[in-house]
């Protein structure tokens, strides 16, 4: 996951202001800004009380207050609420209003709050209201207000147009010129500027004026922090250290530095200098848990989790209050070299539980769904691994029926312990179900903050396809089409959901979009020919016949591009031809698959497999025992040529043998067994072109669309070998039954 952390010595530069161009303030608010300054938020917000406890009336306590709020939110967004800072902060800024309704910097405050929520038409209104108190004027020494208020309030307004790291240079630029124009020694306006430009990545305008601003104040650390920031922006590390050590040597109190120091050691992997700073910085702070708080924030930007962990349950040893801890710890958990996912759940599971609704942020929620989904990440594994043991608990039990009283109990152990065994896994998988459920629950609340978020929408439907739930992986990838995103491939995701969802009709739909919009886009043909085999498994209403035809058309612009699209279409194309009864046209397919690469020796074994079967087959239903001894003799040398592509394969090796012993029996007249039986998934749909192969001899046959088979075995064969591409290979014992239906696992 990216992180941001907004710093707030960059985006908020006016909040640490000791005084307004000149105008005195007092001792105690001084000492509660310098607290601010200080990033000791919690004391400041108590002298801030204290302050405006004794002075009621004085509007610029309630402004520096709300500021102080808004600064802390930013220090840490982790730990914050930024719904609940502004609140607060808004709530100071209209006490400082009604306090003193002339003083324009609350109404300023007021647009920042505004305008970090996303309200532009309030953060205008509050603008204009700051800015209707700054008079026209003709000398800068008659204004009114006085010259550096009026210049400090036109930089705080232009500081209210800072959002996000981005800035609206042509509504901000010209209010800080003016302002430097009024008053050209106001050490804030140019950190402010400097700011401005930053954002812009104008860095070379941004250390200028941070250099104006240190030659304004020079007792200041803040602008040395800042042209610090500029070179750790740029990756120029070695180049920032000496500007946050010159900060120090201005003020060797100035904690923020060591923490900046610290956190640029450990990103150049000095780490034990990088631990010092953090040590002086935790010294400096002593006893101030939220200093700790953006300490163990750093180790977890930095990525040292377990840090994180162990300072994490020391502060929420000291106070418990801090609820909001838990969230990095869950974090850390979650994102660790060796994550412990339950423990990350547990971690979120006590943030929820111990903090306000309010304090709950979107990334929560995010970190939540994932854990789930890790948590289970074997979730289909576990599924096929049930299938598989109830499809051998059915063999089983068939063996039990037929068994005598004598192996009975041997069957009816295995099968008492495959029932446990099924048992237990279908308590896990329900387990499982209603971790994801959630999972996904907690991703619809993080689209409640951002409903038209792409990134979360992807991940979401990602994560509902990888969990099979392809049926709500194409909705949510239709989501995303709703909201402008309709790339081909945001269709064809679309698509090969509801086609593995086996909503055939609605895969077809969305795949003929995509073949409007882009008729020369193969891969959609592939899969609305795809759609209708689905659609008509075996064969008989022949649907995908003119959709694979039409994948050859378009595919055979370039045969060699396309070449693997096009031996798919020949593959059920020859079959279906020979299923008809029409092997003049399945041989036409079988020779083009032959033929379209030269150099394939794969495509080649292919196509004579298919002549093979086809000769097979016609010796089958041949009547005479010499018309069956032509049809074997071209099977036969179909087998030969194999062999001479490849003189080791097996199945070839086989598959002759099995010819040829065909071929003896007939020459005898005499028939070998015939058995015949169905081949299925586990689901119950049939698998075609699934082998069907007698053990250590040649006799095989292949299924049809519909999965069946039929075909003579020598005498005595004693094992059947059933396989299929993408399915787990079964042997099963020959007996005096001549029907053998069969499921394969995937």
């Amino acid at each position: 996951m990216k992180r941001k952390l907004l710093n707030p010595v960059f985006l908020l530069t006016g909040l640490v202001a000791f005084c307004i161009g000149g105008v005195a303030q007092s001792q105690d608010l001084n000492t509660a800004i310098s607290l601010t300054r200080s990033e000791q938020y919690d004391e400041a917000s108590k002298k801030f009380k204290e302050l405006i406890q004794k002075e009621p009336g004085n509007s610029r306590n309630y402004y520096y207050y709300g500021e102080n709020y808004l600064l802390e939110y930013f220090s840490d967004t982790i730990s914050n609420s930024l719904v609940v800072a502004t609140k607060e902060a808004r709530d100071i800024y209209n006490k400082g209003v009604s306090a003193n309704p002339n003083d324009p910097l609350n109404y300023v405050g007021l647009a920042k709050v505004a305008y970090y929520l996303g309200d532009n038409k309030t953060a205008d209104e509050m603008r204009a209201k700051a800015k209707s108190f700054l008079l026209p004027y003709k000398k800068i020494k008659k204004m009114t207000p006085p010259a550096p208020e009026y210049a400090f309030t036109l930089a705080k307004i232009a500081e209210s147009y800072i959002k996000e790291n981005t800035v609206d240079t042509s509504l901000a630029l010209p209010l800080i010129r003016e302002a430097v124009k009024i008053d050209p020694k106001n050490s804030n306006i140019f950190l402010i500027a400097g700011d401005i430009y930053m954002l812009v990545n104008d860095g070379s305008n941004a250390i200028k004026n941070y250099n104006l601003a240190q030659f304004a104040d020079p007792q200041s650390p803040t602008a040395n922090m800042k042209i610090g920031y500029v070179y750790v922006k740029g990756r120029a590390l070695q180049t920032a250290i000496p500007f946050f050590e010159e900060a120090i040597k201005l003020n060797a109190n100035y904690a923020p530095a060591y923490r900046e120091l610290g956190q640029l050691y450990w990103r150049a992997g000095r780490y034990e200098q990088s631990k010092e700073y953090f040590k002086k910085y935790l010294e400096l702070t002593a006893g101030n848990i939220p200093a700790k708080i953006r300490y163990v924030n750093s180790l977890f930007y930095a990525g040292d989790y377990e840090e994180v962990i162990t300072n994490v349950e020391e502060i929420l040893a000291v106070d418990k209050s801090r609820g909001y801890m838990n969230r990095l710890a869950g974090y850390s958990y979650y994102d660790k070299e060796n994550p412990d996912y339950d423990k990350a759940l547990s971690y979120m599971e006590t943030l929820f539980e111990s903090v306000a609704p309010e304090f709950i942020l979107k990334k929560d929620h995010l970190y939540v769904a994932r854990i789930l989904l890790k948590k289970n990440q074997s979730y289909s594994k576990t599924v096929d691994e049930q299938n598989s043991l109830k499809n051998q608990l059915d063999r089983e039990k068939s063996r039990f029926a037929a068994a005598n009283a004598a192996t009975k109990p041997k069957y009816k152990a295995t099968i008492d312990e495959l029932t446990s065994k099924i048992s237990g896994i279908q308590s896990e998988i329900t387990k499982a179900d209603k971790d994801l459920d959630r999972a996904f629950q907690e991703f619809e609340k993080v689209l409640e903050f951002n409903p038209e978020d792409k990134a979360v929408l992807n991940e979401m439907a990602n994560s509902y396809y990888i969990t099979r739930r392809y049926d709500m992986a194409a909705k949510t990838w239709g989501r995303m089409i709703d909201l402008g995103k309709n790339d081909v491939e945001d269709y064809m995701q679309i698509g090969r959901a509801f086609y593995n969802g086996e909503k055939y009709k609605s895969a077809d739909s969305v795949f003929n979009i995509v073949t409007k919009q882009w008729p020369d886009h193969i891969p959609a043909y592939v899969y609305i020919a795809r759609t209708y085999s689905r659609m008509d498994p075996d064969t008989k209403l022949g649907l995908a016949k003119p959709k694979f035809e039409t994948l050859l058309e378009k595919a055979g612009v370039d045969s060699v591009k396309n070449a693997a699209n096009m031996i798919e279409a020949f593959s059920y194309l020859g079959y279906y031809n020979m299923e008809s009864g029409n092997y003049t046209k399945a041989k036409e397919y079988y020779n083009r698959m032959i033929n379209i690469d030269p150099n394939s020796k794969e495509n080649k074994i292919r196509g004579y497999n298919g002549l093979a079967g086809i000769e097979t087959k016609m010796a089958g239903e041949e009547k005479t025992l010499e018309g069956k001894l032509g049809y074997l003799a071209k099977a036969s040398e179909a087998y030969d040529r194999i062999l001479a592509i490849d003189p080791n394969n097996n199945a070839a090796k086989n598959s002759l043998r099995w010819v040829q012993d065909y071929q003896a029996s007939v020459r005898k007249g005499i028939n070998p067994n015939e058995i015949k039986g169905v081949v299925t998934s586990a689901s119950g749909k049939p698998i075609p072109y699934a082998s069907i192969r007698v053990k250590d001899t040649a006799a095989e046959n292949l299924t049809n669309s519909r999965g069946e088979y039929k075909f003579e075995i020598p005498q005595g064969s004693e094992i059947l070998i059933i396989s299929a591409k993408g399915y787990q290979t079964k042997e099963i014992e020959i007996t005096k039954s001549r029907i053998y239906n069969v499921k394969l696992d995937q």
